[in-house]
């Protein structure tokens, strides 16, 4: 199943199929290391629902629900 990663439930895992938004946005993500064919899990979600907080080859970031939007997944 295809969605975004802002759909992605706590504690569960997806693999990522493509980074869109602006081509700053892109780069800077493609750069820290998230391409497509990386696994990533939502560790935490903030108590209002924004930021979310992913891990990335054993790394933890926080990222916008509308960022983690343009980012298509597949569970």
């Amino acid at each position: 199943m295809v969605s975004s990663l802002a759909d992605v439930a706590l504690g569960r895992s997806a693999t990522v199929r493509e980074v869109a938004g602006t081509r700053t946005f892109r780069r800077r993500l493609l750069e820290m290391g998230l391409v497509p064919g990386i696994e990533v899990r939502v560790v935490t979600v903030a108590p209002l629902g924004d930021p979310i907080q992913i891990e990335v080859r054993g790394g933890q970031w926080s990222i916008r629900r509308d960022e983690a939007a343009q980012i298509v997944v597949s569970k």
